[in-house]
């Protein structure tokens, strides 16, 4: 295999090649990180969780991180990636301004979507709100980011602003495209550099944040959709990314969506949780162990909700492993979490709460050819569980919290739950600055009598298959210049047994006839893409 490059993001926001890995006897070696490895280390054990962690606290930041190679799943950055610092933008006049990080980015997209099945375009429950005729929309996204560190420390922060919207569609204006001028991130922190060891720091975070998590099934700001996932209040991180340990610890409450109003955070509801990241062994394997919770203090009976809100108390520990084998070119990405519980449910004009008892995993493995175009082979499964029976005291459909679709289906149609997916797909990058990837993916329902949520198809009978369908996808990416980019992607839908049953041939939804989907997108960035000529 060729020699890899290792790239972080650090508080700047610019993209900064930091040290270069190397295949040695079977090994990756670090250049840098192996002579800085040699510095005596200090142990010391921290009060909250030195019961089970020895660490080294002399590390240098850069030595331990490495990114997941697999399709989509690696976080977002922080700042996001369209950020710059200012003293490394094309302003010369700013050069000596490295506490300020600046962002200005607009993205427009066309979409074409050809027998949608999708109910959620209606902002309603069900799909008989379908129109026959293809729809042609065009989204707008502009985004703004400020961000002060370093020269007032501790204290630090940062705000985020975004507006969305989007015009020519046929069906009713949704949450998940419009959302005018909106606060996305307003936060303040306190940030002590070398509290917990040389470049170790503690991060203490309140306000509204936008965060993704692991490997974003769960926790993710949703990139692709013009809107994004955002929360607020506190979140306390033990280290950095970069260190060979981190403890990222939060509890939000998740900001609903107004199209035209300032967003608001749910009160009735909080999620919390921990994401626990170990790196000793990161040219290998990089372990994260994490828990989350969703606390929902119900109001099942008011008639303000338009939808009923029952209480709920979800636990949801899991474990996420990637890393590379050897320099064999294989890498993997893996993810399992079990959820327990209880959930409130309307019943005879009663709540009752059920027990809640779902299992999900998904794994990645892939291989990375050595060859010019840098070309990556990959197969994929996905599992999640679906409800039983709507009849029993149990519900079995697993919890997805906030997470990022897009990886699951082109078509935007799945989620991990209720789901059998596997999956191929090819990557390669033919000229500098172009990427394609193409794959092939298939669905089935875990569980017959839970439904195809994404357009609200169920048998609650579970007479009518599990076959849901299968899609081709494939998507080309440019990189014009420093300051813009564009993508086009095309993805064919064909239903199976399961879908079919549901066909509507007179009003819709034509559930029998294929989806097709297809877009185009610019992305302009004001401050180019940070590399200083």
């Amino acid at each position: 295999m060729k020699n890899l490059n290792n790239f972080s993001l650090g508080l700047t926001g610019t993209p900064e090649v930091i040290t270069e890995n190397k295949f040695i006897n079977g090994t990756i070696h670090s250049v840098q990180g192996e002579e800085m490895k040699q510095t005596i280390n200090k142990i010391w054990a921290s009060s909250l969780f030195g019961v089970f962690l020895v660490l080294p606290g002399l590390t240098n930041a850069e030595d331990y991180y490495r990114s997941t190679l697999a399709y989509r799943l690696e976080p977002e950055t922080d700042p996001p990636r369209y950020v710059r610092n200012l003293g490394k933008t094309q302003f010369e006049q700013f050069r000596d301004i490295d506490w300020l990080d600046v962002g200005l980015d607009f993205r427009t997209r066309y979409e074409y979507r050809e027998n949608d099945l999708r109910p959620t375009p209606t902002s309603n429950t069900s799909s008989t709100d379908y129109r026959p005729d293809p729809d042609n929309l065009w989204l707008l996204r502009t985004r703004a980011y400020v961000g002060v560190h370093d020269i007032l420390d501790p204290l630090r922060f940062a705000v985020e602003f975004q507006d969305s919207r989007s015009y020519n569609g046929l069906y009713e204006r949704s949450e998940s495209d419009v959302n005018e001028f909106e606060l996305i991130q307003g936060y303040a922190e306190l940030y002590f550099k070398d509290l917990l060891g040389h470049n170790r720091p503690l991060s203490i975070r309140a306000g509204r944040q936008s965060l993704e998590l692991l490997d974003r099934r769960l926790i993710g700001n949703n990139q692709f959709r013009n809107t994004t996932n955002n929360f607020e209040g506190f979140r306390v991180r033990f280290g950095k990314k970069q260190n060979d340990w981190d403890l990222d610890t939060f509890a939000f409450q998740p900001i609903e969506r107004l199209k035209y109003e300032f967003d608001r955070p749910d009160e009735h509801t909080w999620i919390y949780g921990g994401v626990l990241s170990l790196r000793q062994w990161s040219d290998f394997i990089t372990i994260q162990p994490y828990f989350l919770g969703r606390k929902v203090d119900g109001d099942p009976f008011n008639p303000a909700n338009s939808t009923a809100i029952t209480d709920q108390d979800i636990y949801a520990p899991g474990l996420r492993v990637y890393g590379l084998i050897g320099e064999s070119g294989v890498d993997f990405d893996a993810d399992l979490n079990k959820q327990f519980g209880r959930r409130g449910a309307i019943r005879d004009g009663k709540q009752v709460m059920e027990q809640h008892d779902a299992l999900a995993y998904a794994i990645e493995l892939g291989y990375s050819f050595d060859h010019d175009w840098k070309p990556r082979a990959s197969v994929f499964y996905g599992y999640g569980t679906g409800d039983k029976s709507s009849k029993d005291a149990v519900n079995n459909r697993f919890d997805v919290f906030y997470g990022f679709n897009q990886p699951w289906s082109r078509n935007d149609y799945f989620s991990w739950d209720n789901i059998h997916a596997p999956k191929a797909r090819i990557e390669f990058t033919p000229y500098k600055d172009v990427k394609i990837d193409t794959a092939y993916s298939a669905y089935w329902l875990q569980s017959e009598t839970d439904g195809f949520r994404r357009a609200n198809l169920r048998d609650r009978d579970g007479k009518s298959g599990s076959f849901i369908g299968h899609e081709f996808d494939i998507r080309l990416q440019h990189k014009l210049n420093p300051y813009v980019d564009w993508s086009l992607s095309y993805a064919r839908f064909e239903p199976g047994n399961f879908t079919r049953s549901f066909n509507d041939p007179v009003n819709g939804p034509f559930t029998d006839q294929a989806s097709n989907f297809f877009y185009f997108e610019v992305s302009l960035n004001a401050f180019g893409d940070g590399k200083i000529n």
